[in-house]
């Protein structure tokens, strides 16, 4: 009877050491399981705040040979008036005193052509020579007309000693000085002549000298060897630049606010946005034709050798003072709805890799480097390494209100340095590699 009651308490013994390690084992998956969901979940957690970090963080680093080749120009803020203004349309034009039709005074035979479309000429060099007998008789009538007055002269002289003496009657003195008179009118005359047809007064010769009358550039040539150069028809125009103004055309509703000595500032509508600057010297007094609107005239004040007569112009006239921060518009990109510019971060020289010892990265690829050509990862894609000066951009975020004349006002919607470096001219290059690196997949060093 007793061994009977030890064996049924061995076996409740038995029985409860089974339920008691049965719940242990449960408790302890359940708390494994529960530690491994809260490790999943910490994980993701910190993805998700990299990745939101990454894309809050845009920046684009680029080597010397992509800065370079892209041609992109750095700088900052220009203080514009971009509101205070009026918008004009008009043309360059040159003065009538600084252009200049070239033609003869008496026909001849074209000899020679000196100079071609195009060319820069100062005043007084030959630009033709021109033949004809009738030069040659003109520098002879000159030469006898010099040598009777010389004699005419002595004449004159002596037949007015002799009539104070009483010598001889009046009328011969008289006679004597009206010969004289004479000639010394006609030699006047002849001397005149020449000097317009710029021929020689020592020597008669049959060819004469067609000069510029002034400096500046030949744009037609009428002419060419043996064809007779008539009198009165041009045979070459020159033009000078130097004195280059603009002419714009200001509506009537806008003529009040327009004053003398106000600043104006154009662009080609042709050409590239580069801004040229000028001031009003004159206001029309008259409209033009029948278009209701007053040329204005300004002066050039920062000229370039590209600029010619007849060139179509987008202008402002500056009637205030009002200046704000402006950018060109090409340094505005717009991506997401938004705007962006890029601003230069730094540049610095990439530190040189050990050529004799190879080094691991934090990725978990080893990289056996050579000297010349490079590394290799493990996954089998070679990558160059970097070379000298890197620039890294960062995209900020502005926001732009009036544009005129290829610029923008900007205003930066974050704290940026007062010197920091602006990208003007390639933003778009830099946001085409900013995209590649978001859409692209692998990894860049």
């Amino acid at each position: 009877m007793k061994n009977i009651k030890l064996k049924h308490i061995l076996y409740i013994i038995l029985g409860l050491a089974a339920v008691f390690a049965f719940d242990y084992f449960l408790l302890s998956n359940t708390m494994e399981g529960d530690a491994h969901n809260h490790e999943h979940e910490q994980e993701e957690k910190r993805q998700e705040s990299g990745e939101k970090k990454t894309s809050a963080i845009k920046e684009v680093e680029l080597n010397e040979a992509q800065f370079t080749a892209s041609s992109i120009e750095l700088g900052t803020f220009s203080l514009k008036n971009l509101s205070e203004v009026v918008n004009a349309n008009g043309y360059t034009k040159l003065p009538p005193q600084n252009q200049a039709d070239v033609s003869v005074h008496m026909t001849g035979i074209v000899k020679s052509i000196n100079v071609i479309e195009g060319q820069f000429v100062k005043k007084g060099q030959v630009l033709a020579t021109l033949e004809s007998p009738e030069f040659a008789q003109l520098q002879e009538a000159y030469l006898t007309s010099k040598s009777n007055l010389e004699f005419l002269k002595l004449e004159y002289d002596r037949q007015k000693i002799l009539s104070e003496e009483n010598v001889n009657s009046k009328k011969v003195f008289q006679r004597t000085k009206s010969d004289y008179d004479i000639e010394k009118a006609r030699l006047a005359s002849l001397d005149r002549q020449l000097s317009v047809l710029n021929l020689s007064k020592s020597s008669a010769t049959s060819v004469m000298s067609l000069t510029a009358p002034l400096s500046g550039y030949v744009t037609q040539v009428n002419v060419k060897l043996g064809s007779n150069a008539e009198v009165g028809k041009p045979l070459f125009t020159i033009v000078d630049n130097s004195k280059l103004h603009v002419d714009l055309l200001v509506y009537e509703k806008d003529l009040q606010k327009v004053k003398e000595g106000q600043n104006i500032r154009f662009v080609l509508t042709n050409q590239d946005n580069t801004e040229i600057i000028g001031k009003v010297f004159n206001v029309s007094k008259s409209f033009e034709n029948d278009t209701k609107s007053v040329a204005v005239h300004a002066e050039i004040l920062n000229p370039t050798k590209s600029l010619i007569s007849g060139m179509y112009v987008n202008a402002l006239i500056d009637v205030g003072t009002s200046q704000v921060e402006a950018l060109p518009a090409d340094a505005v990109i717009r991506a997401d709805g938004r705007e962006y510019i890029f601003v230069l971060e730094e540049g610095h020289e990439e530190p040189p890799h050990d050529k004799q010892e190879g080094h691991s990265h934090d990725d978990g690829h080893g990289h056996d480097h050579d000297a010349q050509v490079g590394h290799t990862h493990d996954d089998g894609h070679e990558h160059k390494e970097p070379e000298g000066k890197t620039y890294h951009f960062q995209r900020i975020e502005v926001k732009t209100g009036t544009s005129q004349l290829g610029y923008v006002q900007v205003t930066i919607l974050k704290d940026i340095e007062k010197d920091a470096k602006i990208v003007l001219k390639g933003a778009y290059y830099i946001q085409s590699h900013l995209l590649k690196s978001e859409g692209g997949g692998g990894h860049q060093h």
